[in-house]
């Protein structure tokens, strides 16, 4: 018995083996602080609580048709009509437990061998990944910082062929932070047009982590004439700090929607019950609090971003989104640790701040893009001043 070639084809999560390691350090009494993962550190909210404890009251604790419940399948229409004047039926929504799970069901259920996906870099870790497993290939198209971290026409023009299967477009981004404008959307789906046979994997899971006054857009909204080639993918995790529910939810054509729900039907089967009925509260109750909690973000990432860009060799862009930083530092490649250690990669670059500076980040490498870090700010203001005037240190300190 061996493990499956399918297996092979995948690695290990790199950004959850930084968030294991980190709590690993912390239970053996190390004062590390962890700026790898992509979780909010407030919490549920109140009311969203509740209802999960009060579906467990009430008994709701049984299975539920397999792509959700009807209740949370109508507040997900009512959330995209409210928050992006899209209409959809209940045919055309898919409840999975959590994003990456529909991503997977996505790619699974419609990517064979030899059929390609283009995966702007840098990615999120699990995009090329679900791809490999699948059997189909990722086919990376740069999107580096002399483009914003987005991905420009040309180089979407650039990466299709008559193979490519998917095109995955995630604003505000994981792991830059960056978002794309209407017109940017706009020029991105003047490409897509010639590429009738190219669907759209769009991946708005930070839509409600947005700064300055920048306005969320999805391609399914600003290119309507592509809605029928779009699965439009969203979820509790980020906005509404549910990452532990465990509920993602996608919108698109009958005939993927219920192909990914067979899927399903002999994977997870439902997502969790107590946790559908809290996602009900979350996307029907009070939405003004994520307003305050993007306010948190920005001051968060304004700190961040200045301390970063006060380091000699370190660049650091100001993200529209998400809570993330991806700054670059080519220019400390090559030097030496205070214990004689050559730093030669980002790789290399983290390890020594883990090591030394007791403050985790993950390598840019694992996204697709080096050599860059991505740092999470989705913690305290102390510990954000605390983790950059470490780096800081740590950076003066390489020969």
């Amino acid at each position: 018995m061996h493990p499956s070639a399918a297996l092979q084809r995948i690695s290990p999560s790199p950004t959850l083996a930084v968030t294991s390691r980190v709590m690993e350090l912390q239970r053996a009494g190390v004062a590390v602080i962890g700026l790898g993962a992509g979780e909010p550190d407030f919490d549920t909210p109140d009311h969203v609580k509740e209802a999960g404890i009060k579906a467990i009251r009430d008994g709701k604790t049984k299975y539920t048709n397999v792509d959700g419940t009807p209740e949370l399948k109508a507040a997900v229409i009512e959330k995209f009509a409210r928050d992006n004047a899209l209409t959809f039926r209940p045919d055309q929504i898919t409840v999975n437990v959590g994003g990456k799970h529909t991503l997977f069901n996505a790619i699974v259920a419609t990517v064979e061998p030899g059929d390609e996906v283009v995966v702007p870099a840098p990615y999120w870790v699990s995009y090329p990944d679900v791809v490999q497993f699948a059997g189909g290939t990722p086919v990376f198209a740069v999107a580096g910082p002399e483009s914003g971290y987005k991905l420009s026409p040309e180089a979407l023009e650039a990466a299709i062929t008559p193979r490519t299967k998917w095109v995955i477009l995630n604003s505000p981004s994981n792991p830059t932070g960056a978002a794309y404008t209407a017109d940017e959307l706009r020029a991105l789906g003047d490409v897509l047009r010639r590429h009738p046979h190219v669907w759209i994997f769009a991946d708005d899971m930070y839509e409600h982590i947005v700064y300055d006054g920048f306005r969320f857009e999805t391609i399914a909204g600003v290119c309507p004439d592509l809605l029928e080639r779009t699965l439009v993918v969203n979820g509790c995790s980020k906005a509404y700090a549910m990452t532990g529910w465990r509920i993602g939810f996608a919108a698109g054509a009958p005939w993927l929607i219920k192909a990914m729900a067979k899927l399903q039907s002999q994977s997870t089967s439902n997502p969790c019950s107590i946790a559908q009925a809290a996602a009900v509260a979350a996307l029907t109750g009070p939405q003004d609090f994520l307003r305050d909690r993007a306010a948190a973000f920005q001051t968060r990432r304004d700190l961040v971003v200045s301390m970063l860009n006060e380091i000699n060799g370190m660049t650091c862009p100001t993200p529209e989104g998400a809570f993330y930083v991806y700054p670059s530092f080519a220019p400390l490649i090559d030097r030496t640790t205070p214990n004689g250690k050559r730093i030669d990669t980002d790789e290399d670059f983290v390890g020594y701040l883990l090591d030394d500076a007791r403050v985790a980040a993950v390598h840019g490498a694992a996204f697709g893009l080096s050599p860059a870090m991505r740092i999470s700010y989705a913690t305290s203001d102390d510990l954000l001043r605390e983790a950059c005037g470490r780096i800081q240190a740590a950076c003066a300190a390489l020969r």
